[in-house]
């Protein structure tokens, strides 16, 4: 892509707010073609444009082909008449949005809390292009799909919606295609898997017997059949129809139980706890995110030992390339329409727009083995008040989530759940959300209201589909949008990369509770990973031991739009953060789980009382069957010491958490202090440790660490594989490795170095590097040296 470098990097300091000016533009595409004679003989030639962003006017040899509002619908343009057989000129122009918003705008309108101009709810378009809280304000248009140019005669599939019926063994498929016209055609075709026929498509039905069923990531493989599909008018193939499925059944589970009414996940008859995050657009600007960029997220997700994704409603519907990825990794995907904390009109224009919307964006991901949920919005719920100021506004919120889109999943889909708002109670919307017994929750005690972090356990959330926890970039991201001696929070470049307005005061409230005053910026940004990953931890491990209660916990936010100060686990060019190191041990398959009850509060004269002496141990298992773990923990004092040790067998049952043992640790705090020990937990199956954790049992900034040094060895694999042996004297809490300026991949990170204990981490380069460069450039951090 070629780059004219007219205006300033927009993610680079404050260069956002000098760039605004583009928004109020009208911007022109020009393009000229000549078409095969083949395609000009054909009886129809339409030109598809599959997204256009959003107010686009099309002409074709001056002649009008149509007019678009809404960025979330592919458009066909029939134009064979206005075609030459030679050179044509195609013209697309983008009018202004702001324009567009402005001529719609009322004063009684419900103000959207992100947009800081008001009025982005009046247009079908990107919502958090206008700015969020965690994202810049790009208002930008043009073209971010392909455009092409189709010829056909006679008929062609519109779509194709395949159900599946499980039954006595097999699948029975059946296909029901939509065509352009309802002249008699034929439907015939194959369903193969890795290019061997295993059935027939025959009267638009086909019997695949023995099938191999898809299941989500950690419970089973992925594989995918092919069906293609050939539509024959007067003994001709007038069109072809190719497209990708799994065999599988996914259901949201909704029954009566002892806690009130479930809210889980159901796959092939399995009920799976839901372990994931949130997904926001992966680049401000759409059009540079391709299947590569797509892969590095999603492939950390897996890694992490993600099941689940939400497309959250403030974005786009995302790429064929997203959602292959996610079919092919074993990713559901709970999908937003995209919709989000604000009030939507409901003129006859908008509902029509936004009903074709629907239609073709179900109609585009019914068939996707990943999908498992429809959500009508995000947030909207929460403003229950806002919405019945009105009869007007709850009659406008009623026809579009409790009527128009349902009606579309219904018709279109008609297998895939619809749940009307993220969160909802189902008791009833008016009734206020997060209802404990049913639905699912946002839960934001922890960061806006400023909580305790153990307020996480205080409650018992059916699903729990939206939390979080900010913190800083890393000094590498950092210097993508700030040179290195403006490392300041409350700098114009860092504030302009911190789009919560109290961002900064609740991240340094939180790392003033658990950590010390850090010595400089690097280190300020690592405490303030460790806060988000210890906030993450503790209420993760609460919700997975609180199933069958609890069925689902989908943080905020997996990824960034830019590089930003943000609730992200995974910075923006794909560097992991401290949680999600931390989310590929607390959503491990099989966990150990310390939950510590009581609490430490700072009293007159800054004592400090605390109510802490008894450890809970528990065991969680996501494994489909029963198997037996060695439950082992130890005591140490920070000199070194084991105080106190002991183990049991355990077994570990499919789908469940367990109350394993409690540890009364009054006596050793009486003797030692508070201050001065830790607990070393873990989990073994054969002879592996699989899970493991430290536990204190007070705030981290009240001990007394060790500062001895870490030494470290390493051993060349190959020239972009390296194995790097960590070992020290002294007790060193959550080790950080970098390798400043080598792109690379680490097996671990942030984890526990124990005293004269080697810890070898296995490390992957992008690029050959040799073992000296390598050893040169390794830096560590541990949260003794972080002040």
């Amino acid at each position: 892509m070629k780059r004219h470098k007219l205006i300033p990097d927009p993610f680079w300091g404050a260069n956002e707010k000098d760039i605004q000016w583009i928004e109020e533009k009208e911007w022109s595409y020009r393009c000229e073609f000549t078409v095969p004679r083949r395609i000009l003989a054909e009886e129809q030639i339409e030109l598809v444009m599959e997204g256009l962003d959003t107010l686009a006017e099309i002409r074709l040899n001056g002649h009008l082909l149509g007019r678009t509002i809404n960025m979330f619908i592919g458009y066909r343009f029939p134009l064979k008449e206005a075609l030459k057989d030679g050179v044509n000129v195609l013209e697309v122009t983008f009018s202004s949005a702001m324009k567009y918003i402005h001529e719609r705008q009322a004063s009684t309108d419900f103000p959207e809390p992100n947009d800081p101009v008001g009025g982005c709810s009046h247009i079908r378009k990107e919502q958090c292009s206008f700015g969020w809280d965690w994202g810049p304000r790009f208002v930008t248009c043009g073209i971010y799909k392909g455009i092409r140019l189709e010829g056909w005669s006679g008929n062609r599939f519109e779509a194709v919606r395949i159900i599946q019926h499980h039954e006595r063994g097999g699948v029975r498929l059946s296909i029901s295609p939509r065509l352009a016209n309802h002249s008699a055609s034929e439907v015939r075709g194959t369903i193969s898997r890795n290019g061997s026929v295993v059935a027939k498509v025959v009267n638009n039905q086909s019997i695949i017997k023995s099938p191999q069923l898809w299941w989500p990531n950690g419970h089973g493989a992925q594989p995918l059949y092919t069906v293609e599909l050939e539509l024959v008018q007067d003994g001709v193939v007038v069109d072809k129809w190719t497209s990708r499925i799994g065999l599988r059944q996914v259901t949201l589970d909704r029954h009566k139980d002892k806690f009130g009414e479930s809210f889980q996940f159901v796959v092939n008859g399995r009920a799976i706890f839901a372990k994931g995050a949130n997904w926001i657009p992966a680049h401000s600007f759409v059009t540079e995110v391709d299947r590569s960029f797509y892969d590095g997220l999603l492939t950390s997700a897996t890694e992490a030992h993600m099941n689940m994704i939400r497309v959250w409603g403030g974005g786009i519907y995302e790429m064929e390339a997203f959602y292959d990825l996610c079919d092919e990794k074993g990713l559901l995907v709970w999908q937003d329409f995209m919709f989000a904390c604000a009030l939507y009109p409901a003129t006859s224009e908008f509902l029509d727009s936004v009903n074709q919307e629907g239609i073709y964006q179900v109609e585009r991901l019914a068939n996707r083995p990943c999908l498992a949920l429809w959500c009508g919005n995000n947030e909207l719920e929460q403003w229950s008040a806002a919405i019945l100021a009105t009869p007007e506004r709850k009659e406008a919120y009623e026809a579009l989530f409790y009527k128009l889109l349902p009606d579309v999943v219904a018709k279109y889909d008609g297998v895939t759940s619809y749940w009307p708002s993220s969160p909802h109670n189902p008791e009833g919307w008016e009734k206020g959300h997060n209802n404990e017994a049913a639905g699912d929750s946002h839960f934001w005690d922890v960061w806006h209201a400023r909580h305790p972090v153990k307020r996480y356990e205080e409650k018992a959330f059916r699903f729990c589909s939206e939390f979080g926890m900010q913190s800083y970039s890393s000094p590498e991201v950092a210097s993508t949008f700030c040179p290195p001696e403006e490392f300041n929070v409350f700098g114009p470049a860092m504030e302009n990369h911190q789009k919560n307005a109290a961002g900064n005061a609740i991240i340094l409230d939180y790392i003033g509770r658990l950590y010390r005053m850090p010595k400089d910026y690097a280190s300020l940004a690592y405490l303030s990973q460790l806060n988000q990953a210890y906030c993450m931890r503790l209420g993760i491990e609460h919700f997975r031991r609180s199933m069958p209660c609890t069925m689902g916990a989908l943080y905020w936010q997996l990824n960034d739009c830019w590089p930003v100060f943000s609730w992200s686990s995974i910075e923006f060019g794909g560097k992991w953060k401290a949680l999600h190191y931390a989310a590929k041990r607390f959503f491990a398959p099989t966990l150990v789980s310390a939950h510590v009850p009581g609490s430490e509060a700072i009293g007159i004269g800054n004592t400090i009382r605390s109510t802490v002496r008894l450890v809970h141990l528990y065991t969680v298992s996501d494994l489909a069957t029963k198997s037996e773990a060695k439950l082992a923990w130890k005591l140490y004092h920070l000199d070194g010491r084991l105080l106190d040790e002991g183990e049991k067998d355990v077994v570990l049952r499919p789908g469940t958490s367990r109350k394993q043992e409690t540890l009364d640790l009054k006596a050793a705090i009486e003797e030692f202090g508070v201050r001065n020990i830790y607990l070393r937990i873990s989990l073994q199956c054969a002879e592996q440790a699989v899970s493991e954790n430290t536990v204190f049992l007070t705030a981290p900034r009240f001990l007394e660490l060790p500062r001895k040094p870490i030494d470290f060895t390493v051993k060349e694999v190959s020239e972009v594989e390296f194995l790097v042996a960590f070992k020290s004297a002294g007790f060193h809490h959550q080790v950080q490795i970098d390798l400043p300026g080598i792109p690379h991949h680490l097996e671990d990170n942030f984890f526990d170095l124990y005293p004269r204990e080697k810890r070898v981490i296995r490390v992957r380069t992008e690029r050959p590097v040799r073992m000296g460069g390598l050893e040169k450039a390794l830096k560590t951090l541990s949260l003794s040296q972080s002040y």
